[in-house]
């Protein structure tokens, strides 16, 4: 009989997580209700048909309740999540304080797009014309839709 109740109580197990943790992985949900009817089948195997349909019917009384369960708004609310994303993928550069004709460094080969500090600040740029190498001196040369476009000092 332990076997019985451990077969249904890991197949309802099985199915929560298939619903609640890794909805569409579909191995879980399948194993889950692989154990539901093992306990089906074990249950007549061993003991017959009366307790057979008794265990089909709490089977049948556990997945509804189940479904039930996770169908409820309150479940899932407990499972949502609560804090709001906060970053942002970049900065406004009106903010920055960057103008036409800084000066700066490359630290990474502009090809056309790399990083290079101006004013003391690590920026993603572009480079205006072909490739510019790690270390060399650039200048701004235009600034628009929030993006650093430089040339070689």
């Amino acid at each position: 009989m332990i076997y019985i109740i451990t077969l249904i109580l890991v197949g309802l197990l099985l199915l929560f997580i298939e619903i609640i943790l890794i909805p569409g992985f579909a191995i879980t949900g399948l194993l889950g209700l692989g154990a539901l009817a093992g306990s089906y089948f074990y249950a007549d195997k061993v003991f017959g048909e009366p307790t057979s349909t008794i265990v089909l019917v709490i089977n049948v009384v556990l997945v509804t309740a189940l479904t039930i369960y996770v169908l409820r708004a309150k479940t899932w609310k407990r499972y949502q999540l609560k804090t709001g994303i906060t970053s942002r993928a970049g900065e406004n550069l009106s903010d920055t304080g960057l103008d036409v004709g800084d000066k700066g460094h490359s630290i990474s080969r502009l090809a056309p797009m790399g990083t290079a500090v101006i004013n003391g600040k690590r920026y993603e740029v572009k480079s205006l014309e072909g490739f510019i190498e790690e270390g060399e001196e650039i200048e701004i040369a235009l600034i628009e839709d929030n993006k650093i476009i430089v040339k070689k000092a």
